[in-house]
């Protein structure tokens, strides 16, 4: 059986009296792209830390490319790739000469033109870092991620700043990562986002995994409730959540001579689903 890219039991990080990750399990195979979903503060950030080694842990079992993260040393980080939520570029250098530096610190990296490419700055390389706009700088935040050619890629909210070019850029980079073979583990607030790239998604609250698995199954699982909505004779909208739709207009026909007035069926989305699930769905 193929080793795990990810494989995490029990996890728990507390910062002082605040649990920000509470026995959380997660598992990843080789060359899945997974969306970790969840509200600010659910432990997201602080789980991808660890499993980069950047943030000790205070309990579980925690393996990585087949190492532990806290132990692990500097051949295995360079089979990491990280794209951190805060820019790490050095102000002063061009693109081209940050991303050329940064090359150099693994064993066998992609090519620095190419890269540039990839993320949208051929016409930046030669202006210096602290010359680009601020989804600029997250477009090279995405090139030093991905330089090193890492077998594991952990994005943290890559696409903050992004307009919807870059967006979609950013996208197809995913794609080709992904065609090559690259584990990548994703944290979003975009749930299109991560329902276009992650073929499995794992929603945390509080810490721990409330659900996972692939964004048509998590609708069919916690989605079959649908909306039924209509106007009353009197003018007044009235709605209905059934898990049996047809059944509802069904008898609403029997009520309506002719067409029901303002008649609309609705299924959750998945934001309607992640928003349930963490306990931010605003009751209706």
């Amino acid at each position: 059986m193929t080793e795990l890219a990810v494989d995490v039991q029990g996890l728990r990080k507390r910062y002082g009296d605040l649990t920000a990750v509470d026995g959380l399990d997660l598992r990843i195979r080789p060359g899945e792209v997974v969306g970790l979903l969840g509200p600010n503060g659910a432990g997201k950030s602080t789980t991808v830390e660890i499993l980069q080694g950047h943030r000790s842990r205070d309990d579980g079992t925690v393996r990585v490319l087949g190492a532990d993260p806290a132990t692990a040393g500097r051949r295995w980080r360079s089979r990491i790739g990280v794209v951190w939520q805060d820019e790490s570029a050095p102000a002063e250098l061009t693109v081209r000469e940050t991303v050329e530096h940064f090359a150099r610190y693994y064993p066998s990296p992609r090519d620095p033109g190419d890269v540039i490419s990839l993320v949208g700055l051929d016409r930046k390389a030669g202006s210096r870092v602290k010359e680009l706009s601020g989804g600029q700088r997250r477009r090279l935040d995405v090139a030093l991620g991905v330089i090193g050619s890492p077998e594991l890629l952990l994005l943290d909210e890559p696409t903050t700043g992004f307009d919807p070019a870059a967006r979609r850029q950013f996208r197809e980079l995913v794609r080709l990562l992904a065609q090559e073979g690259t584990t990548i583990v994703l944290t979003t607030h975009y749930l299109e986002e991560a329902e276009a790239l992650a073929g499995r998604i794992v929603v945390i609250a509080a810490g721990r995994v409330v659900a996972e698995g692939q964004p048509a199954a998590l609708r069919e699982r916690f989605g079959t409730e649908a909306t039924v909505a209509w106007t009353e004779p009197d003018g007044s909208p009235r709605s209905e959540r059934t898990a049996t739709p047809t059944r509802t207009v069904a008898g609403l026909i029997g009520r309506f001579d002719g067409e029901i007035p303002g008649l609309r069926v609705t299924r959750p989305t998945l934001e309607d689903i992640y928003l349930r699930l963490t306990g931010q769905a605003a009751d209706r």
